[in-house]
């Protein structure tokens, strides 16, 4: 294999490409044949600050900020509405952008029904007493003008039309029509009517008012905590004495200049500020000289090509749809949107859905979306797999685009996840080629490779490449001798181990029970003309490794096209291996790293089941997709979903997989109702004789009706709903954070 020269379709000076094409502007470092990315990946550094003044962008990008109506004209209404919109706290999974707090479930609320039925009722016996009143039946009012003199009835002698008014229709009546109204009022519930359909006009109880109030004091109360009021202001630069440098950035704000990507990003940049205050003189150096784009992405890129979700990066959530107003659904989620962010995605997230139903398009691309939006942040670090065309995103929307069996693929991928140690490389490899074999024992594969591969690193200094590899496990006397020849000219020390390790392999080799030729079989299929010049080791190559997952940065994997699908799912399994093992193992864990896999069919293996459970702890999550359980061996299904903490079904599954979450989901307390019919005998002759002859003409034999009412448990979501009554563009999910919160089934219309 010729690695020296570039790959079909490109040359040498095109092969590097621009920074559009790649994605960010991420260029490639070396030579034209490298065209790859390893370890910190390669960025654009950003440009050098100006030296005779601030060097301000001219525009923000335009789709900065989510299309939310503004109610103050003026170039920064959009931004500072949006940074204005109060974010009360509010259950896992709800979207926080303008949520308002409904008031505590009320179990003795009455239907509308009965509630205006009521109300009418008490009306019209109010005014049926009044009028019996006034016709002297009872004679309430000759008794009142019995206990008090006639004169004030009629005035006396003076005759006072005044004194005979306030006697009449003050005091007569409302000794009558006092009690009378409230009494009525009281048995129809009038105030409640009131403040139901009049007085609050929102359909809520007597807390929703509070409950509005609150809503309005969380901005105020969060702006006093600072010291400050409005945050477009930049209370916090301004209280900590960095005047000049919230009046610049206020001032970025009122010009539109500013899209929320910056504002996220430079408040990130000053939390950091304030946990070490030396950083504070290059803090306002930075945004003096840059305004809006100081503290840039290293691709230098201010916000992704095109958003098809909304996003809001104060809470980092991405809003995926809403909750209908429904009894399904719990309480506090009835009507209000839904949406995920990297406290959800921590504890991972399993999508199934047959295809259209929207698993990439209304899951999946939003999800990548806003982890891409948040990696120019700074704050997470986003790897989406998936096929050619699965809509993951615009090649523009990423630093590093690797497209797998493609010739015009600007970019490698490391097949040792770019490590230098042998084991470590042999454990992640093996589970990929054989992690999904019942048969194989992934740990006697690892063995089998580290024999070969480590030797191959002690005497080449680098790690075999597929052919060479294919050519080792195949036990290939020639190669096998030129690795013995190498190891031997390494120096005496590397020698021995290296041939130590040889002759175990050998050895090992002649059994019937041997994993090399099962190994050597599944590397073979990495080892076709398509894949020619991919998976490259020399000592100049430099291919993307998940080690890149210590920075802010934004990677999409095109699996191979149709006529690779083993290729694509042994793909697969190596990059959530590769994932899980750099994601774990990261010096910084504070920025969150998610990986996507469109299509995780034939992915998940016992080992990777209980990797994606350790992912938690390591603020790392990945998002798998699956068009059927099916695509997951039967063993390992229950496990699956219990290692993911969030679960999303969509329209269209069938009954097998509904059964899956349907015991994933449990069961709980209901009360409900058992009416029983059985045939009429009461009553004397005559009442039987009637009966008998409206059943002679009507058929319907007449029975009496018994209502028993329970409490038992029920499925929350049973296997029939969910393939059957689930509506097209819905799905049911749950929600887990990563400190245990958990959420109940929910019914979501997607991408409202």
């Amino acid at each position: 294999m010729d690695m020296e020269s570039p790959r079909r379709g490109q040359s040498a000076d095109s092969a590097q490409g621009s920074p559009g094409e790649q994605g960010g502007g991420l260029p490639v470092q070396g030579s034209a044949q490298d065209r790859r990315i390893s370890g910190p990946p390669p960025v654009e550094q950003a440009p050098p600050r100006s030296q005779g003044g601030s060097r301000k962008p001219a525009q923000a990008p335009r789709s900065a900020v989510p299309p939310e109506p503004s109610h103050a004209p003026g170039p920064d209404s959009r931004l500072a509405d949006w940074l204005r919109m109060p974010r009360p706290e509010a259950e896992p999974g709800i979207w926080r952008y303008g949520h308002k707090v409904r008031p505590p479930e009320d179990p003795d609320r009455v239907g509308d029904r009965q509630l205006l039925g009521g109300a009418l009722l008490a009306l019209l016996v109010a005014v049926f007493v009044w009028s019996m009143f006034a016709n002297k039946y009872p004679p309430v009012f000759d008794w009142i003008y019995g206990v008090f003199p006639e004169s004030w009835a009629w005035g006396g002698e003076s005759e006072s039309a005044l004194g005979a008014f306030f006697f009449n229709y003050v005091i007569v009546y409302g000794i009558v029509l006092t009690p009378l109204l409230y009494i009525a009022g009281r048995a129809g519930r009038w105030p409640e009517v009131w403040r139901r359909y009049v007085g609050g006009r929102s359909g809520t109880r007597p807390g929703a008012r509070a409950a509005d109030l609150a809503n309005r004091r969380v901005v105020a109360e969060k702006a006093d905590a600072a010291g400050s009021g409005d945050p477009v202001s930049w209370p916090e630069v301004r209280d900590a004495g960095e005047h000049a440098a919230a009046d610049a950035l206020a001032a970025e704000v009122s010009s539109g200049r500013m899209n929320d990507v910056d504002y996220a990003r430079i408040s990130k940049e000053w939390q950091a500020v304030r946990a070490q205050p030396a950083r504070r003189p290059s803090f306002t150096a930075e945004v003096l000289d840059r305004a809006a784009a100081a503290f840039a992405h290293p691709s230098g890129a201010r916000d992704l090509p095109a958003r098809t979700a909304r996003h809001d990066l104060l809470t980092g959530q991405v809003r995926l749809g809403s909750a209908p107003d429904v009894e399904r659904n719990p309480y506090r989620y009835r009507g209000t949107a839904l949406a995920l962010a990297p406290e959800l995605l921590s504890t991972s997230l399993l999508v199934v859905g047959p295809s259209a139903a929207g698993k990439t398009s209304k899951v999946a691309r939003p999800v990548v979306e806003t982890l891409a939006l948040q990696a120019l942040v700074g704050r997470t670090a986003v790897v989406a797999v998936g096929p050619p065309g699965a809509g993951l995103g615009p090649e523009s929307a990423f630093d590093v685009v690797i497209k797998l069996g493609s010739p015009d693929s600007a970019h490698d991928l490391d097949l040792y996840s770019g490590t230098t140690d042998p084991d470590e490389a042999a454990a992640v490899l093996a589970e990929a080629l054989v992690g999904d074999d019942p048969q194989a024992d992934p740990r006697r594969a690892a063995t089998v490779l580290a024999q070969l591969i480590g030797p191959y690193r002690a005497a080449h200094g680098r790690f075999p490449s597929v052919p060479a590899l294919r050519e080792l496990l195949d036990g290939v006397p020639v190669a096998l001798a030129a690795l013995r020849e190498a190891c031997k000219e390494a120096g005496p020390h590397t020698a021995g181990t290296a041939l130590r390790e040889l002759d175990a392999r050998e050895r090992q080799s002649s059994r019937e029970d041997d994993p090399g030729r099962l190994l050597a079989d599944r590397v073979a299929v990495l080892d076709r003309p398509a894949f020619a010049g991919f998976f490259d080791t020399a000592a100049d190559a430099r291919p993307f490794s998940m080690r890149a997952l210590e920075h802010a940065v934004r990677v999409r994997i095109d699996l191979p096209e149709r006529g690779h699908a083993e290729a694509s799912r042994l793909l697969s399994r190596l990059l959530l291996a590769q994932f899980s093992a750099c994601a774990v193992a990261r010096a910084d864990s504070s920025r969150f790293a998610c990986l996507v896999l469109d299509d995780a069919t034939h992915t998940l293996t016992p080992a990777s089941v209980r990797e994606i459970q350790r992912l938690r702890t390591a603020n790392a999550g990945v998002v798998l997709g699956l068009r059927s359980l099916a695509d997951v061996p039967e063993h390992l299904r229950s496990a699956a979903l219990g290692a993911v903490g969030c679960r999303v079904v969509l329209s269209g599954v069938n009954t097998w997989d509904g059964e899956v979450f349907a015991q994933a989901w449990g069961r709980e307390w209901v009360q409900t109702e058992d009416v029983t019919h059985a045939p009429d005998f009461h009553g004397g002759l005559l009442t039987r004789w009637v009966r008998g002859i409206r059943t002679l003409f009507t058929g319907v034999r007449a029975t009496t009706r018994s209502v028993t009412v329970r409490r038992v448990q029920r499925e929350r979501w049973s296997a029939s709903d969910l393939a059957n009554d689930l509506p097209p563009g819905h799905a049911v999910l749950s929600l887990t954070t990563v400190r245990g919160e958990r959420t109940p089934p929910i019914l979501a219309e997607l991408g409202e």
